[in-house]
């Protein structure tokens, strides 16, 4: 329940699904559950992407209903994040559990150290790039979101910071991008972990868990417009740091993991 409130707040205070809570939450659950090494990860960032889809989409609502949306972003990103969240699926049938601590490790780092040494000031341009490029971007956040377990919406804030665009449109149009993602990412993370039903916990669906979605994902759901709300009334550099020292520490946790299999 903690979790689901944290991640809902995450959602319209950031533009993300909250996964990067999520993801972290879950593995140390899985692991007291003794759920197999060789499927936990990859059940972390399913579940992850099923909870945080309803959140989402009630944080993309929230932020479009101020007028805050970029549509022509959305649709030079929708469809190209979908193909990469498709690859992702197609990884997380196949590929160890290892794969994909490193990636929620390497992303993560990024993010944070985007939140903690970044500045709202910082423009590598003031426009958004050529089709090619979008389309290129939208690839890139799709797949980082399913090797990941999150929405894309930190990704693609600080993609569009970078281009100049305002901070709460960046966040609003992230969090849109985060609907496409999820859904996509939900069912292709369901049809990647049939074939592994031997190692997975009772009430699976591949490599979702009913039981962590039905816990977090109406908690969270419920909790993201107060987040949105919160993120006008909030200083945000507080809220950054904060944020940026959690995802270190997530991180260490999962380099810690690899390193030491056990833990």
């Amino acid at each position: 329940m903690g979790a689901g409130i944290v991640t809902g707040l995450l959602a319209g205070l950031f533009g993300i699904g909250g996964g990067a809570v999520v993801v972290p939450v879950l593995f140390e659950v899985f692991r007291l559950l003794d759920v197999s090494e060789a499927v936990r990860m990859q059940l972390c960032i399913g579940t992850s992407m099923a909870i945080i889809a309803p959140t989402a989409l009630r944080s993309y609502q929230a932020h479009r209903a101020q007028g805050l949306v970029i549509p022509k972003v959305l649709r030079s990103w929708a469809l190209p994040a979908v193909v990469g969240v498709a690859v992702g699926s197609i990884v997380a049938a196949v590929a160890p559990a290892g794969v994909f601590e490193l990636a929620f490790a390497l992303i993560a780092g990024i993010i944070a150290a985007k939140l903690l040494a970044g500045r709202e000031d910082w423009v590598l341009a003031h426009h958004l790039p050529g089709r090619l490029a979008m389309t290129v971007w939208g690839f890139v956040i799709g797949l980082a979101s399913a090797l990941m377990g999150i929405s894309g919406g930190s990704l693609g804030t600080m993609m569009l910071t970078l281009c100049g665009k305002p901070l709460h449109n960046a966040v609003a149009t992230s969090a849109g991008i985060g609907v496409p993602i999820t859904i996509a990412g939900t069912l292709g993370y369901m049809l990647a972990g049939l074939p592994h039903r031997a190692a997975l916990p009772p009430l699976s669906v591949g490599f979702v868990s009913v039981i962590g979605v039905a816990l977090i994902a109406p908690i969270s759901s419920y909790t993201a417009p107060f987040g949105a709300r919160l993120a006008h009334a909030l200083p945000r550099r507080w809220l950054e740091i904060g944020f940026g020292s959690f995802l270190v520490i997530a991180s260490a946790r999962f380099v810690a993991s690899l390193v030491a299999p056990r833990l």
